[in-house]
């Protein structure tokens, strides 16, 4: 089954969350277990989580977000990119979708927006992880390579197999071929009269990117109170140094690595990503 529920977010912004899954049997408002939202990076969607949505489902209710800009939630042309707005935005999904307290999943961007929120409003979030997202600023220099990037994209692609091919081997970005991260490219493409597009506004993503891309986070970091896992990709953008910095500064933090995974860490091996998250939400479920 897959259910999708509207809800309003900051600046009445109207937000699609997903159910990918039946939340499981005889669960109730009484149920120990809590419940999860996921939370896509930038450029994702809310179905970049459907293969873990639905073994959490096993035992959680496991809701997406589709955050604003992305996927089907609204993209409004003069609407606000801001980081207190996605943070509003995931503390109404929480609360509307009487999730709390929350055990939030957060990869790049959305783990940001996901510790930020805990940091800020500790009574909705149990538990928190972080997958492959950097607290130190990344500088100027990086959005500029950003805007480079986006000008390079050979828009509108002809096929969805154009769409794939490039992404995944021929963008100048792609140091090997990743058949996995053509795919999740793929997945944020829609088809116009004219070919493949994405369904985003690459001007939006990276006025979003800016409210974020020249600062350090690591006071909101160390204000996370909860149990947080900080997860990364061998190959991924987050250092094994820095990841272990984030790990000391959280009050209570703990660290775990996936092999053969670059930053989609999630989607590139989603067997190791579940055998490297599992255990750490089996120990919130027993603490």
């Amino acid at each position: 089954m897959v259910r999708r529920i509207d809800v309003t977010g900051a600046a009445g912004v109207r937000l699609a969350a997903w159910e990918f899954a039946d939340p499981p049997k005889g669960r109730s408002e009484t149920d120990p277990s809590p419940g999860v939202l996921l939370l896509h990076g930038l450029m994702g969607r809310a179905s970049h989580w459907a293969s873990t949505a639905r073994w959490l489902a096993e035992r959680h209710r496991a809701v997406a977000l589709d955050q604003r800009g992305h996927g089907r939630s609204e993209k409004p042309a003069d609407g606000s990119f801001t980081r207190e707005a996605y943070v509003a935005d995931a503390a109404a999904a929480v609360e509307r979708l009487d999730l709390a307290p929350v055990i939030l999943i957060g990869h790049s961007m959305g783990a940001l927006t996901a510790w930020q929120l805990a940091a800020e409003r500790p009574d909705l979030v149990q538990a928190l992880v972080i997958c492959d997202m950097r607290a130190s600023a990344l500088g100027a220099a990086s959005q500029r390579e950003w805007e480079d990037w986006f000008r390079s994209w050979p828009v509108p692609f002809a096929t969805l197999a154009d769409v794939r091919k490039w992404f995944g081997e021929d963008d100048p970005w792609v140091e090997r071929p990743n058949p996995a991260r053509g795919e999740f490219f793929a997945e944020v493409m829609a088809e116009g009269l004219d070919g493949w597009r994405p369904v985003f506004s690459r001007r939006q993503m990276l006025v979003s990117r800016e409210t974020w891309v020249h600062d350090a986070h690591w006071d909101s970091l160390a204000q996370v109170q909860c149990p947080t896992l900080v997860v990364r990709g061998l190959d991924g953008e987050l250092g094994r140094a820095e990841a272990q910095e984030m790990v000391r500064v959280l009050p209570r933090g703990a660290y775990a690595e996936v092999a053969d995974a670059g930053h989609l860490v999630h989607y590139d091996q989603p067997a190791a990503w579940r055998a490297a998250i599992e255990p750490f939400l089996d120990g919130v479920l027993t603490s």
